[in-house]
């Protein structure tokens, strides 16, 4: 029983190390293409619509922001009027998104078709 507790531990750690390796990061031209039109959310608490004109639409635990978001040296820049500009390397595997930033932990998101949530 504690072999197979074992085994199965092993498994899920070696997928999860797999997993991490697969994210792979983007050029500036990689990020437009992926975000323009796009929404980036946790699935639970917030959302980033990216509109294709650089107008970034946002809700965080019910709070809506309307600011701006950018390409700048293969990385995505977000100004949503209220916090200081903030730009992130972008890593993706397949929807999954990890934001990185300097003194920042990386933050991991879903990237989807948007949802009409009645702007």
């Amino acid at each position: 029983m504690q072999i197979a507790l074992l085994l199965a531990t092993l498994i899920s750690i070696t997928g999860a190390i797999a997993a991490e390796q697969k994210f792979r990061k983007l050029s500036g031209a990689q990020i437009r293409a992926a975000f323009s039109g796009m929404e980036l959310s946790d699935e639970v608490h917030w959302y980033e619509l990216f509109e294709k004109s650089g107008i970034l639409f946002s809700s965080s635990m019910g709070r809506k922001r309307t600011g701006k978001w950018w390409i700048e040296k293969d990385e995505l820049c977000i100004d949503d009027g209220e916090d200081p500009v903030k730009c992130y390397e972008v890593r993706v595997s397949g929807n999954r998104v990890q934001l990185r930033g300097e003194y920042l932990f990386p933050l991991d998101a879903v990237l989807r078709s948007p949802t009409d949530r009645g702007r």
